[in-house]
């Protein structure tokens, strides 16, 4: 234990490499998994199937990133180091992926202007030569030793493989500058979801923090060209941003949906929840309530709900005393109830005294029923009045034959 409080976290990050890169994975397979069924459902929708890709390629980047996975990549190519212009590849191809999606994320999928096409074939025509040059050069370089850890500072100095790690950094640091300023102009855009705002300010931090990664990795390979040692920038302070970044920008792509279904799920069970009072009142006139089927959706849970309470009221408004109703609401206001709220309250005190009102009403006796277009398009706040029986108790007892009706 003391041993283990003793490292630093350059340190830490060395005894841990080798397991280090599969917490990204898993966060990244975990976000893709999240996304899967609507993307399934939606499969249409470009912008999901765009998202899903891109999640994917992450998750493949940290796959084989892993120095297990380099090692079982080389030893079945029979290639030494065949896994770098792979990865690279990988990386390149995430990079080009991220500009892609946020164009068109950023535009809309209407927006066919030539400026919009123009830039989107430029990404595609760019990064498609960064891969292929990739390829190339680690062809024309000679690389026999294998390095599973660090690659890039080991063959910093190594003609075309030298040009193969500039090459894939330089392309990396374009994406992510480019990305990272379409994200924060985004994020400073009125009239933005809250959601979408969040989940763009995790990605501008995430996509930050890969230029804290280039950063390193540029200052390690340049030290090597001017024979200085930073290899720990490489191998212990790089990986641990690019494992930040990874999930940060996992989080900024899910936030939106996952946050928006979050809360359209939250308000569907509180507006079922806020429907109880009204729901147990009208059981009573009723006699029996809403089946409550295990399988059945909160929304169609809901719709029950309210389909009931207002089939309930129906025959019930014919006990309802407009006049007591309106009287009940200048009481509300003569007790410092707002307008709304006492308009709620004189409702549900109207609907306390039907309820009365048809409990000791004679069979086959009617009154005249009042217009119930409010009532029935207003249970939710009635309902919550409901709740409140103090200042219903108040209203009720302060509603005398003489009081004024409130205009």
């Amino acid at each position: 234990m003391t041993w283990q409080l003793a490292l630093s976290p350059v340190d830490f990050v060395h005894e841990f490499y080798p397991s280090f890169w599969w917490i990204p994975a898993g966060v990244l397979a975990a976000a893709l998994a999240i996304k899967l069924p609507s993307i399934i459902r939606l499969w249409k929708d470009p912008l999901l199937r765009a998202v899903g890709g891109l999640l994917l390629l992450a998750c493949a980047v940290f796959v084989f990133v892993a120095p297990s996975t380099i090692a079982w990549v080389n030893r079945i190519t029979g290639v030494p180091n065949i896994s770098s212009p792979w990865v690279y590849s990988l990386l390149t191809a995430f990079c080009g992926s991220c500009l892609l999606l946020i164009i068109t994320w950023r535009n809309g999928l209407s927006d066919r202007s030539a400026r919009t096409r123009r830039a989107m074939r430029w990404v595609v025509a760019v990064y498609s030569s960064v891969i292929v040059a990739l390829w190339v050069l680690f062809g024309l370089a000679d690389v026999p030793v294998e390095r599973l850890r660090d690659l890039d500072t080991y063959y910093a100095n190594t003609p075309y493989m030298r040009e193969m790690i500039v090459l894939y950094l330089v392309a990396h640091i374009v994406a992510a500058l480019i990305t990272n300023g379409l994200i924060w102009n985004w994020v400073r855009t009125d009239g933005l979801d809250a959601w979408l705002r969040w989940g763009l300010k995790f990605l501008g931090v995430g996509y930050a923090l890969q230029l804290g990664f280039d950063a390193a990795k540029f200052t390690a390979v340049g030290a090597r060209w001017t024979g200085r040692d930073l290899d720990w920038l490489s191998t212990g302070v790089a990986p641990p941003l690019a494992c930040l970044s990874a999930v940060l920008i996992a989080i900024g792509f899910i936030l939106p949906h996952a946050g928006q279904y979050l809360h359209d799920r939250w308000r569907v069970r509180l507006a079922y929840r806020e429907l109880r009072p009204l729901y147990a009142l009208m059981r009573t006139v009723n006699g029996r309530g809403v089946p409550f089927p295990l399988r059945a959706t909160p929304e169609l849970r809901l719709i029950r709900r309210e389909t009931f309470i207002r089939d309930a009221l129906l025959p019930l408004a014919r006990f309802i005393d407009e006049e007591r109703r309106e009287r009940s609401y200048a009481a509300a206001l003569a007790l410092g109830h707002p307008p709304a709220r006492a308009k709620a309250l004189a409702a549900a005190a109207a609907v306390l005294d039907a309820v009365d009102t048809r409990n000791h009403t004679q069979e086959g006796e009617t009154t005249a029923g009042p217009d119930t277009t409010d009532l029935l398009r207003d249970i939710a706040p009635v309902s919550r009045a409901l709740r409140h029986t103090d200042a219903l108790r108040a209203i009720r007892a302060r509603t005398p034959d003489d009081l004024p009706v409130a205009n």
